[in-house]
């Protein structure tokens, strides 16, 4: 039996491939195709230039995009040396990179687009009849003739020294003392028994703007002295009204302070009565004022609105049942303040405050005033005002500075025994912020069993409860508060030494309201935060980003965490977040902006985003 030789098997092997018709086809190649691949791998670039330049000169149809595409092959360049190679590849990234900012910058405007509120912040009838206001309200007060003759570069100069950013037209002079404010010596009285002796950054300018019957938009740090920039000046204008023509009964009231919360309408409300006090000490007329907040009865605040009521402080809810109700009459109301402004006009309250707008009669003068208020809530606030002035101390949403802040990893089931070794950081008294109300029970009933003086304050209890907590508590007859987001806007503790998040909050915003209750009117104050797992990385970039702008220090767990588009950061003018100002992220990653378009897409009905509960208005 004969056997194939090996060579004989190989070849018909061979032909069997070769007669599989396509499968194994391999395409001509022209010769001029063989010749440049041959070329590209030698590496002779420079010969092959010479011939597509040849090519081009007697094809003059051949596109520029295809020579380029010709030339951009890879492998060593012909006499050309190293780092000129390094040098120009080097430019190809850094214009790659400038086209992709060029391209993160177009998205973050076609999405500021889509979320810009289309109507104005103003009343429907002003917008169904067409009513425009060119002019600001005129007032009776001038700054002193002095000052007004002093050159623009002494005012350009006083402001640099306090770090005061203005916007506008026609900006009234600050003026460093409240003497030069021309206040009543009752007003001066009265700042004086508060040891308020000179006025701060956003007094300096606030006030003569305020005086000047101009619309603004305050935006300072917390504990900075907003409050006073617009009491003092609609106590003077309600003094004048009255001197001049006393109200009657069921007249007024001539202002209006609408606050987020009960807790900070009933410390406004202590303040003007602080300074009414003392005009009737020195035998001026009474200036009435009344409260108008969930929880406490309508009556009270009908008994004064019968007699002629001067200014209201009022929460929204309360507002709007009593507008409905006509209890309440905004005919001869010339002056609105909104307190935490960016709260209400953020996210849904806009609607409240353009029915509330529509109770007016006439031209008003409008003040928005918050710590914190991103570009896009400043623009969207500015359709209501007229000529505003814009007064900025410190960066929108920024920290205050005279805070420590402490940033601590504590694992969850942790925190609450570890609660009692961050108060021996500090002496009372102490404030503690926690998200929920039941936490909030938890932690007042483990620090009354540890024999700590403590107290709770949240939307769940009822209003005289909050009254008296908060009032033990800023009179130190208890030595810790716990709370919720409801003591978090705008309340002054002067005298708060440490603020614990016993969580830290879903919105960077709150954390920066919550530790300005300490470090107040110049003080130092200490905060400490507990962070976890539990935390969306989100909010603890931004945190991270908080601590760095303020010179804090960042702990690692903090320091080792990166956005992917951390390199977009510090885009243009604009750092971080242009929709909640948050600057460990821009728009195009914001979770609150997020969240807002899914409660619309599901349809949900409006969420109070204020930490409050629906009794607080």
């Amino acid at each position: 039996m004969s056997v194939d030789p090996p060579r004989k098997k190989y070849r018909r092997h061979e032909e069997e491939k070769d007669s599989d018709s396509d499968d194994n086809y391999v395409p001509y190649v022209p010769v001029k195709e063989r010749k440049r691949q041959q070329l590209s791998k030698l590496g002779r670039i420079g010969q092959l230039k010479d011939e597509q330049s040849k090519q081009k000169s007697s094809s003059e149809n051949d596109s520029n995009e295809e020579d380029e595409d010709k030339e951009k092959v890879w492998g060593r360049k012909y006499n050309i040396s190293l780092l000129d190679q390094h040098t120009e590849l080097k430019k190809l990234a850094e214009a790659k990179k400038v086209s992709a900012v060029e391209r993160q910058l177009k998205k973050e405007e076609e999405i500021l687009e889509i979320v810009a509120e289309k109507k104005a912040l103003m009343g429907v009838s002003e917008l169904a009849k067409g009513i425009q206001y060119s002019e600001p309200i005129k007032t009776s007060w001038t700054p002193p003739r002095y000052v007004l003759q002093l050159p623009k570069i002494r005012h350009e100069k006083i402001r640099h020294e306090l770090r005061i950013l203005v916007e506008g037209e026609e900006i009234p002079p600050p003026l460093k003392s409240f003497k030069e404010m021309k206040f009543h010596k009752a007003i001066l009285d009265g700042l004086k028994e508060k040891n308020i002796k000179k006025p701060t950054p956003i007094q300096v300018q606030g006030i003569p703007t305020v005086l000047s019957g101009r619309d603004m938009i305050g935006i300072a740090f917390t504990g900075s002295g907003k409050t006073l920039v617009f009491v003092l000046p609609l106590i003077m204008f309600c003094f004048e009204q009255e001197f001049k023509l006393p109200f009657i009964k069921n007249e007024g009231p001539y202002g209006l302070i609408i606050c987020p919360s009960r807790e900070l309408a009933k410390q406004t409300y202590d303040i003007i009565q602080h300074f009414c006090k003392y005009l009737i000490k020195h035998n001026l007329p009474e200036i009435r004022s009344c409260l108008a907040i969930g929880g406490v009865p309508v009556s009270e605040s009908i008994d004064i609105i019968q007699k002629g009521v001067h200014i209201m402080v009022a929460t929204p809810g309360r507002l709007m049942d009593m507008l409905e109700k006509k209890i309440v009459k905004l005919g001869v109301c010339r002056y609105l303040c909104m307190d935490e402004a960016d709260r209400m006009v953020d996210l849904g309250f806009e609607e409240d405050v353009r029915t509330i707008f529509s109770y007016f009669n006439g031209q008003r003068q409008t003040l928005l005033f918050s710590a914190t208020m991103p570009k896009k809530i400043q623009n969207f606030a500015r359709s209501a005002l007229v000529k505003p002035v814009t007064i900025n101390v410190g960066r929108a949403g920024a920290a205050s500075m005279n805070v420590i802040q402490e940033v601590e990893y504590v694992k969850q089931e942790a925190k609450i025994v570890y609660l009692l070794e961050c108060l021996q950081k500090t002496p009372p008294p102490v404030l503690i912020f926690a998200e929920k109300k039941q936490d909030v029970d938890a932690i007042h009933e483990y620090l009354l069993l540890k024999g700590v003086e403590a107290v709770a304050i949240h939307g769940g209890k009822d209003q005289e409860e909050r009254s008296r907590s908060v009032e033990a508590f800023r009179k130190k007859q208890k030595d810790v508060l716990v709370a919720t987001d409801v003591a978090s806007k705008g309340l002054d503790f002067p005298d708060v030494q440490h603020v614990i998040n016993y969580d830290m909050p879903d919105d960077v915003e709150n954390y920066v309201h919550r530790i300005g209750r300490t470090g107040r009117s110049g003080n130092k104050g200490l905060a400490t935060t507990f962070i976890n797992k539990s935390n969306d990385e989100s909010v603890l970039l931004d945190l991270k980003h908080l601590l760095m702008e303020a010179k804090q220090k960042v702990p690692t767990f903090l320091a080792e965490l990166c956005s992917e588009n951390e390199k977009y950061l510090n885009l243009g003018d604009e750092r971080g977040c242009s929709y909640c100002g948050g600057l460990g992220h821009r728009i195009t990653d914001c979770p609150k902006l997020e969240a807002l378009q899914n409660k619309q897409a599901s349809n949900i009905g409006r969420r109070d985003y204020l930490a409050n509960t629906a009794a607080d208005y």
